[in-house]
């Protein structure tokens, strides 16, 4: 809904108002940091409790405590977006079309629709770590609908202005967090008390929430920091390439998100459970649903960049010039979307130390490689740096990590998780780029693509055993006891 309303929002508003949009998304992503790591810690404790390690009434004190704290952390940054709005219309932006005054007070509202937005993410995280996924992405879904369609709505018939926009977005994000915070109140048990404030709840939540605190901005900083220093480094044109690059080759990261949603509330209930064997399994099965869902769509992405560009862009010379760094950064994300599982274990854990110091090394060393690699090899430099990195990932911190936890799971790990799949992915890729023809029609190239790509996600699945035994169980299995019981 966000991308395919775009160009209409611009029709209406022009670019220089969505451009205000565009600041807000990232004062978003910077800010979510002061939740100070209790949306995890929630998700982690509802997962916990469903696992019989928390009561009821300790649950409901933990959410009533940390509504109050975040409330009161909302409160102070929608003042402080509010106090600032002025001096941000006319000493920080640029605007050149858009009035001051329609500047300040459009920031003053968004200010308002990030507290609320703020506040229901604690509810957010509740629901998954509760795991209603599928209620919570229902009203996900609804809310992204009608935020969507209703602002083109307002924009077309009633105010084409960034005030009316802005509006829209305060009614949906408010009936949004009383719709989440009513079904998370819904979803816990009933108890003969209300929950109440309790600092020792809070205490006792203090090093975990301090830990996923210090990994979120640690990890924010590290995707971030190259961005930073290559528009210090490259020339406009190449920086203009590794953006284009990078934002097709993280693209992919969003399918990894209904993987951790379901897999780290289930992981921290087993291990809630002391369910040691159950746990194992699913780690394996949500590792190889990595490996399959998103290790596929990078082998299309890799062999199909310049192709997928040019379809995207109708732009020949682009396509050419942006693929090589398409295909680098995705391998990239690749290699460091295998390692999802092992970081959602250890949270479920509760073990956030080894990823902190993890981070903060790589940051250590990340910087200094970028200023000696850019200079020498440009855009393309940097992306290998990326590679790179992840690789002593998957090497030296698993090494470390399988020490500690999961201890006889590496090997199984690397073999039945990452090469199996991959290697059965790649090896229908290689086929298929000896069999499918060339041809200089759009649909025509678009329709062997998505072909290609279902060939590729299929053999991976077939190199996935855990895999291929979810799909026989809910198919066969299933579908035999309904003979039987009917």
């Amino acid at each position: 809904m966000n991308i395919v309303f775009v160009p209409l929002y611009i029709k209406y508003i022009g670019i220089e108002a969505y451009g205000l949009i565009g600041l807000f998304a990232v004062m978003q992503t910077w800010l979510s940091l002061l939740d100070m790591g209790t949306a995890s810690t929630l998700n982690r404790e509802m997962g916990r409790f469903t696992g019989g390690a928390q009561s009821p009434g300790f649950i409901r004190d933990l959410l009533r405590s940390v509504e109050a704290m975040v409330v009161i952390i909302a409160c102070l940054i929608t003042f402080g977006i509010w106090a600032s709005a002025g001096w941000l219309a006319s000493e920080w932006l640029q605007a050149e079309d858009l009035p001051v005054a329609t500047v300040e007070q459009a920031l003053s509202i968004m200010g308002v629709v990030f507290g609320l937005q703020f506040v229901s993410g604690i509810y957010r995280s509740s629901l998954i770590g509760l795991q209603k996924q599928v209620l919570f992405n229902a009203i996900n879904a609804a809310s992204a609908t009608i935020r969507g369609l209703g602002a083109l709505a307002v924009l077309a018939w009633f105010s084409p202005t960034i005030e009316a926009f802005v509006i829209w977005q305060l009614v949906i994000a408010g009936l949004t967090f009383l719709i989440l915070m009513v079904s998370t109140y819904a979803c816990l048990p009933a108890i003969n008390r209300r929950g109440r404030l309790s600092l020792q709840t809070l205490k006792q939540i203090g090093g975990y929430a301090g830990g996923a605190l210090g990994i979120a901005f640690l990890s924010l900083l590290l995707t971030q920091i190259d961005k930073v220093l290559l528009s210090r480094l490259l020339t406009l044109s190449e920086y203009g390439h590794y953006m284009l690059a990078f934002l097709v080759a993280s693209g992919l990261s969003i399918l990894l998100l209904p993987i951790v949603q379901t897999w780290f509330p289930r992981l921290s209930q087993l291990h809630a459970g002391n369910d040691n064997s159950a746990l194992i399994k699913a780690y394996h099965e949500g590792a190889q649903l990595v490996s399959v869902i998103v290790g596929s769509a990078t082998v299309a992405l890799i062999i199909f960049a310049e192709d997928i560009l040019w379809l995207w862009t109708q732009n020949e010379e682009l396509a050419k010039a942006a693929s090589g760094l398409v295909r680098v950064l995705a391998f990239g994300n690749l290699l460091n979307s295998f390692l999802t599982m092992p970081y959602l274990v250890q949270l479920a854990y509760g073990w956030t130390g080894f990823a902190l110091r993890v981070n903060a090394l790589s940051v250590a060393l990340i910087v200094p490689a970028i200023f000696w690699a850019v200079p020498e090899f440009g855009a393309m430099g940097a992306a290998w740096i990326w590679v790179g990195l992840n690789v002593g990932y998957m090497s030296v911190g698993a090494y470390f990590m399988y020490r500690r936890i999961l201890t006889a799971e590496k090997w199984r790990w690397y073999r039945n998780d990452i090469a199996y799949p991959m290697l059965s992915a790649s090896a229908m890729a290689g086929l298929l780029l000896l069999i499918i023809p060339e041809t200089n029609s759009h649909w025509i190239r678009l329709i062997e693509i998505i072909l290609a790509s279902c060939m590729i996600l299929v053999s991976a699945a077939c190199g996935a055993p855990n895999i291929l035994k979810l799909v026989y169980s809910s198919i066969f299995l299933n579908r035999r006891q309904e003979v039987m019981s009917s």
